[in-house]
């Protein structure tokens, strides 16, 4: 079980930030899944931030849509995407309202649950494996589009929410560029992880998907 301390929530304030103060402070945090069967806590491991119209890498770089129209809302709150037709990726909405920045959730280790994630993540070799990645955080935790807009900041009663967990000391975080962004959003050097821990994802550099058609 988690420690009573990793049981106070994060406040607003502080999503209310700079992406880039945001996402490496993340790390360490306890991201929490309520589900009918029990709590399901993940400790946040890798992260990437993405800086709204800014930022030629973010969803939100050409304006406000019907997809990402959490992403311009008030900070602390999820915004969930579905990619490539068949995945979907958990970020957290931070900054001033209107500016549609974010942090991706790429990666954690599950500290609780594990046994109520393990049957969506049957190709996992271990239980590192199991949130080892965007979409495999996701579907580890049971994240879809019904999750989006979601506030992270009500404390228990909510479906996901983030707690103080233990901030991991700087001289353990590593950064580098983002996984799979291409063009000038790609020489961000914006994804963050804990130094040698086994559930960060591998990075992979952006690989144009070939035609079908």
């Amino acid at each position: 079980m988690i420690a009573a301390p990793d049981r106070t929530p994060l406040p607003r304030s502080f999503f209310d930030r700079p992406v880039l103060e945001v996402a490496p402070d993340l790390l360490g945090r306890i991201l929490v899944r309520a589900t009918p069967d029990g709590p399901i806590a993940l400790r946040l491991t890798e992260v990437e931030a993405y800086a709204g119209e800014a930022d030629p890498g973010s969803h939100a770089y050409r304006g406000r849509t019907a997809r990402n129209g959490v992403m311009f809302g008030p900070p602390g709150h999820a915004y969930v995407y579905f990619t490539y037709g068949m995945w979907h990726c958990l970020n957290i909405v931070c900054g001033p309202e209107g500016f549609a920045s974010g942090v991706l959730l790429r990666a954690g280790d599950i500290v609780e649950g594990a046994e109520l994630t393990r049957h969506r993540r049957l190709s996992a070799r271990n239980d590192k494996e199991l949130a080892k990645g965007p979409a495999r955080l996701a579907t580890a935790l049971d994240v879809d589009r019904a999750l989006d807009g979601t506030d992270v900041c009500a404390g228990p009663d909510a479906p996901l929410s983030i707690y103080t967990g233990t901030p991991v000391p700087s001289d353990q975080v590593r950064n580098g560029p983002r996984t799979g962004v291409s063009g000038e959003g790609g020489v961000h050097p914006w994804r963050f992880w804990i130094a040698n821990d086994p559930t960060v994802s591998p990075y992979r550099a952006h690989t144009p998907r070939r035609r079908t058609s």
